[in-house]
């Protein structure tokens, strides 16, 4: 395995990348995303929101126990959760939201890793 992928603190760059990512969704979706049901509007604001929170998840990850352990859940659960909510919301279409709850799941176990 590379060097940098061994150390903990690769985590405060991927929740920055993480982070930066959700404020630029968040900005197209408050300014460009025009849904014709404003119904996937709600849906993209719904996974920024859990995006742009759970980026903090990450940064917190190097100062755990297990930074890789929480790590690895909370940017999996970002991606199914925020990633299946932001497909339903562009495509507008339901189907990729199968993936959301297994993405919400995903994000429990990284809280719950906390307390490993």
């Amino acid at each position: 395995m590379a060097s940098f992928l061994a150390e903990p603190s690769i985590w405060y760059k991927v929740a920055a990348l993480s982070g930066a990512s959700a404020v630029a969704i968040g900005a197209y979706a408050s300014h460009g995303f025009k849904p014709k049901d404003p119904y996937y509007l709600e849906v993209m604001r719904r996974a920024n929101h859990y995006h742009l929170l759970h980026s903090l998840l990450l940064a917190v990850a190097p100062s755990t126990k297990r930074p890789w352990l929480v790590g690895g859940l909370t940017l999996t659960g970002i991606s199914l959760f925020s990633g299946a909510c932001y497909a339903v919301a562009l495509q507008e279409s339901k189907a990729w939201a199968k993936l959301a709850p297994m993405g919400g799941m995903t994000l429990i176990a990284a809280w719950l890793s906390l307390a490993l």
